[in-house]
């Protein structure tokens, strides 16, 4: 989901309460923070040599012992506001940074209202080989699901 989007939801519902889903269904703890919205620029060069740019709107959240704080939708779109300058454009997709024993980046995949709450469902990163062509064709053609392993492993001869 890219800001635009995002923004839209919290203005479309900004009495509800949020709900951040964790792709295993479970939730980030209802009283949980957002501490920062930044924008994540890396500059890299793929295995193959291609030069790439990632960029994102990252959400950090933090998780404190005063349970009864609550963020509600309105608040959330009022810290966006505040950010200025500091996002570029819009058209950023949304991640929700959270600690639960390691620091975690999540994509907001989709958001729906549940029970009176706007919920943002979150997805997974995934790490890939984006010169497959390149790294050894054939070998790291793209493989069946069931069998779908990184041709760019620990060890492998890709990287």
């Amino acid at each position: 989901m890219i800001i635009s989007e995002f923004l839209s939801l919290l203005s479309a519902n900004a009495d509800k309460p949020l709900l951040l889903v964790l792709p295993d269904g479970g939730c980030i703890p209802a009283h949980y923070h957002i501490t920062e919205v930044g924008h994540v620029m890396k500059n890299f060069i793929d295995c193959g040599g291609t030069r790439r740019r990632l960029e994102t709107c990252l959400l950090q959240t933090w998780v404190h012992d005063d349970v009864d704080h609550r963020l509600l939708a309105g608040k959330l779109a009022t810290i966006f506001d505040r950010a200025g300058d500091v996002l570029p454009h819009h058209e950023l997709p949304v991640e929700i940074e959270y600690e639960d024993g390691v620091v975690a980046q999540f994509p907001v995949e989709r958001a729906e209202v549940i029970d009176g709450a706007l919920a943002f469902h979150l997805g997974l990163k995934h790490a890939d080989c984006l010169a497959r062509g390149i790294c050894l064709p054939g070998e790291c053609a793209p493989k069946p699901a069931a069998a779908a392993i990184s041709c760019c492993a620990p060890g492998s001869k890709c990287c």
